[in-house]
């Protein structure tokens, strides 16, 4: 590994450092070394203590671990990195993969749903599974049980793509341990997750989001309500992809998730044909932009004692949209971007989904 490379995972894995402020880092500093230089001074003036720099002993124990296991990073800005992820508001600054990334450049749906999902609802998914990967696209899912499994199974000889909320070398559910290793030998696996990391309720969402973003769309083919499926067609929506759903009998409660995205405006699908269809339209080339994946508002801006308290005092507890946080503090989103990211590395700042940011101390 390189030594750029290296300050990049240093960077990442310090604490209070996540995808969105690590981004901001690289665009401001224009590397992970400079980076983590002026980090103490960041962290100073966003009122406390410099954060956690991670290890570089410990470092080095992952990337030998990484190897070890026959997996390898892929960091945002190479070469293969997928081009649609890339273009979410919080991209995995670096993940962990096992398989051929390639699979990511085809063109790539996503299939989610109910872990304890009917039976009609398990055939099904391997139907519209296979007969997408019968058409040339790669079907991406998390690896979970039921619909997940299903979808995977189905289009395996094809290259189909997990994701896992624990570390590459982590089993979860432990039932699908076999199906975990073929697709690393015979697709891709991915992980954001360090080596030895057990799956965690709250890295799920991250997980939800690599699936939705690199996919052109997402569909659900059984859900409830209120489930991680849900999430995810959420999240592909915001990020401007298709959400498409199956429609399900109102006496099951395991279909009333789809047929709840559908009342709100998602596509109803009932064959791979729909699927397709919905997605040949998309001009790949409008949504892969050219531009590096580090371009940012903050750029060299530094905030003066009165921009910071400006920005400071319009934060609180509840989440605040930034924009709405630069029309109100009478600075430039440049200024804005720079307070905030001091706030963060201070762990007085904590991110939330859709753009929006709080105060935590």
């Amino acid at each position: 590994m390189t030594d750029a490379a290296f300050a990049r995972l240093r960077l990442i894995r310090s604490a209070n450092i996540g995808p969105v402020t690590y981004r901001h880092l690289l665009a401001r500093f224009g590397s992970a070394e400079a980076a983590l230089d002026a980090l103490p001074a960041l962290a100073a003036r966003g009122g406390n203590r410099a954060p956690r720099i991670a290890d570089e002993r410990a470092i080095a124990d992952e990337i030998a671990t990484v190897e070890r296991l026959g997996a390898r990073y892929c960091f945002l800005g190479d070469a293969d990195y997928p081009a649609l992820l890339a273009e979410i508001e919080n991209p995995p600054p670096a993940m962990i993969v096992r398989g051929d990334m390639s699979l990511l450049a085809r063109p790539t749906v996503a299939m989610v749903g109910a872990r304890n999902a009917s039976a009609a609802a398990v055939r099904f998914a391997r139907t519209l599974a296979a007969g997408l990967a019968g058409e040339g696209a790669t079907v991406i899912s998390g690896l979970a049980r039921g619909i997940d499994t299903a979808a995977h199974i189905a289009s395996l000889s094809s290259g189909t793509v997990g994701v896992i909320a624990s570390g590459i070398d982590i089993a979860f559910p432990p039932e699908n341990a076999e199906l975990q290793e073929a697709i690393a030998t015979q697709g891709l696996l991915i992980a954001e997750q360090p080596p030895g990391t057990e799956p965690r309720a709250r890295h799920f969402p991250y997980r939800n989001r690599i699936i939705a973003g690199a996919a052109l769309g997402t569909v659900v083919v059984e859900a409830a309500p209120k489930s991680g499926s849900l999430i995810t067609a959420r999240l592909a929506n915001e990020a401007g992809r298709e959400v498409m759903a199956v429609p399900g009998s109102p006496l099951d409660p395991r279909a009333q998730g789809c047929n709840l995205l559908i009342r709100e405006g998602a596509t109803l699908v009932q064959s791979a044909a729909d699927i397709l269809e919905m997605l040949r339209p998309i001009d790949l080339r409008a949504v892969r932009s050219p531009t590096s994946p580090f371009s940012s508002e903050t750029g060299g801006a530094d905030a003066g004692e009165a921009e910071r308290r400006a920005v400071t005092e319009l934060l609180g507890p509840v989440p605040v949209a930034v924009d709405e946080v630069i029309r109100q503090a009478g600075c430039s989103a440049a200024v804005v971007q720079t307070v905030l990211l001091e706030l963060e590395l201070a762990d007085r700042l904590e991110r939330h989904a859709g753009g929006r940011v709080s105060l935590t101390g």
